[in-house]
């Protein structure tokens, strides 16, 4: 029997993606967001308010990387999410992290990280019912350790996710079947 719980963040998992960009000075600023989908194929979005560094920073910047956080870099990560760039400019270099210009967009690629999507911003919503920052991707890079021939393995990746009920990291990394298949036993 399900019992009532308090309402929190209840979508689980939630994945840990790191957005980067360059500050005003050309310095690196990064931001742990666990709020972030696909709006299609190749579009971003990102649910962040104006009040962050990093959107102030898209916005001026007309670009965007997004990461995908791994267990090897966890503390990073968090850190990322505790420390403000408002407050802390120089929060990337304290991680003791690297990072590579994008040949394609304004905005730094951290070289740490397994998965890089390369995005130019498209546009901003706010209001009540805004999404906040939306971005194409124009490109995805991936480390050759986590790679499958051309495709991504995410058991390689070992990725992390958010869980709002107890704000824990966990690894993800088992697969547990098919998509687009496992079902088509059902199917009659």
């Amino acid at each position: 029997m399900k019992k009532k719980i308090k309402t929190t963040e209840a979508i689980f998992p939630m994945p840990v993606l790191m957005i980067a960009t360059y500050n005003e000075d050309g310095s690196i600023d990064v931001m742990n967001a666990a709020w972030g989908t696909m709006l299609e194929r190749d579009e971003i979005i990102l649910n962040l308010t104006e009040s962050h560094k990093t959107v102030k920073n898209i916005k001026e910047r007309k670009a965007f990387t997004v990461s995908i956080a791994d267990a090897r870099h966890v503390v990073e990560a968090d850190y990322f999410g505790i420390v403000s760039g408002n407050n802390t400019p120089n929060k990337f270099e304290n991680t003791g992290l690297s990072a590579t210009k994008s040949e394609i967009v304004d905005a730094p690629i951290i070289n740490e990280f397994p998965i890089c999507m390369e995005c130019e911003f498209i546009e901003y919503q706010d209001g009540k019912y805004g999404c906040g920052v939306i971005g194409k991707i124009v490109n995805v890079s991936a480390e050759e350790e986590v790679l499958n021939g051309n495709k991504v393995d995410i058991s390689l990746v070992n990725a992390i996710a958010f869980d709002p009920y107890t704000h824990g990291y966990y690894k993800v990394g088992e697969r547990v079947g098919n998509a687009f298949g496992d079902g088509m036993k059902l199917k009659k």
